[in-house]
């Protein structure tokens, strides 16, 4: 009797076992814990790069001469054996004798060619250099620019010149760098309001599905309709939700809480990025849960819309990564994908938003993105109608892995 009672415990325990290890939540379950370890290793990694990738100061040269050109070898020399970070050095002009460099005017430009993100300018002679930049830069690289006019003006004893400053408030390149911050610091707001709000659609189906309500709602009214409106409700709840929050917010200022950093003024000024920034989290919103709707209509189980999520959850998140890193890249074919694709497209204006006055993209490409939310949801309904609505067996169809019986005549 209990040799029985054990056999069909072993039975039991080996089902299950099987079950659970070839299952495909079993998967997600086990690299779950990992989950918050590589979405910050990528986000440090992506933080990292783009900040190299936006701090990479210049100093152009404007000397009689070939002094510049000394400059620079003795830059390349040198470097190597200095602590610290060492700027890029480039000659801008060669001046002839006599011949003045207004270096106030470059560094307030948007670029020279052969140096666009210009920090810092250095005239006069080797003699007497003259550092034009902010006076953050000057006392950065004083030290340093005194140190390479020695080495390149050495001809006989080494004698290390004073460095004029000529400081500036703010240059081009600084500039830059500010609204990338901004930008960056909206990408960021953005990806993790839709992360966190999207999910109430698949909530709200799963419920649903659960219950039969969606059946009884789908034979009422056209499926397409059913998933559009669900969608726009989702997303009024999640504007209440934000509107909460932002007041809550308001209350723990004025209480004295400690404000957040302050971010540069975005290039299209704060009223209209918060506008543009409202639209793009509609859209953003839009697009994911449509996404999600279309999940709901390939799964025919609750379990099978949980697991299926997953890797909606996972794209996003890429997604995010990659317009964050096409946020460092201006004019590359990396900024234009980002901004075509149509779930980074949000992110990925938003931050042009922040960083060019230029309207007319941003019309363009909201249209583009609700043209998709469209196709989005045209596809999720007709999947919805093949896969849960489906009652009965299919006709007109043979299966491939049956075979009609031949009855042989007599």
């Amino acid at each position: 009797m209990l040799r029985h009672h054990f056999a069909a415990a072993w039975v039991v325990a080996r089902r299950d076992f099987c079950a659970v290890i070839f299952s495909k939540t079993f998967i997600f379950f086990l690299i779950g814990p990992l989950f918050p370890v590589f979405i910050g290793a990528m986000a440090g990694m992506i933080g990292a790069q783009v900040s190299r990738d936006l701090d990479r100061p210049v100093i152009g040269i404007a000397m009689p001469a070939h002094d510049g050109d000394k400059l620079v070898a003795a830059r390349g020399g040198l470097a190597p054996r200095m602590a610290g970070f060492v700027p890029e050095y480039t000659v801008l002009a060669r001046l002839a004798p006599g011949e003045q460099f207004d270096a106030r005017t470059v560094l307030a430009s948007k670029g020279v060619k052969g140096a666009p993100q210009l920090a810092a300018v250095i005239t006069g002679t080797l003699d007497k250099p003259v550092l034009t930049a902010t006076s953050e830069r000057v006392d950065q690289w004083r030290g340093q620019v005194a140190l390479i006019a020695a080495e390149a003006g050495a001809a006989g004893p080494r004698t290390y010149p004073d460095v004029t400053a000529d400081k500036i408030a703010m240059t081009a390149a600084k500039q830059h760098v500010d609204l990338a911050v901004t930008a960056q610091a909206g990408q960021v707001l953005l990806f993790l309001l839709t992360m966190l709000l999207a999910g109430m659609v698949l909530s709200n189906l799963v419920e649903e599905k659960a219950n039969k309500i969606i059946e009884v709602l789908a034979a009422s009214i056209p499926m397409d309709a059913l998933f559009l409106g669900k969608l726009f409700a989702m997303l009024a709840v999640s504007l209440v939700g934000i509107a909460v929050w932002g007041s809550v917010y308001g209350v723990l200022m004025v209480a004295g809480m400690k404000s957040m950093p302050l971010l540069a003024t975005p290039a299209v000024g704060w009223p209209l990025f918060l506008v543009l920034g409202f639209l793009y989290f509609a859209m953003a919103y839009l697009l994911l849960g449509s996404l999600f709707l279309s999940i709901g209509g390939m799964a025919t189980t609750v379990r099978e819309v949980q697991t299926l999520s997953m890797p909606v959850t996972m794209m996003q998140l890429m997604v995010f990564f990659f317009a964050s890193y096409a946020l460092a890249r201006p004019g590359t074919w990396i900024e234009t994908a980002s901004q075509v694709f149509p779930v980074s497209s949000p992110f990925a204006m938003l931050a042009q938003a922040a960083q060019s006055p230029v309207l007319w993209p941003h019309v363009v490409a909201l249209v583009w993105q609700a043209v998709w939310v469209g196709v989005i949801i045209r596809v999720g309904a007709q999947l919805f109608r093949r896969t849960v609505m489906k009652s009965g067996p299919s006709r007109g169809r043979r299966s491939w892995f049956k075979r009609t019986p031949v009855i042989a005549a007599r």
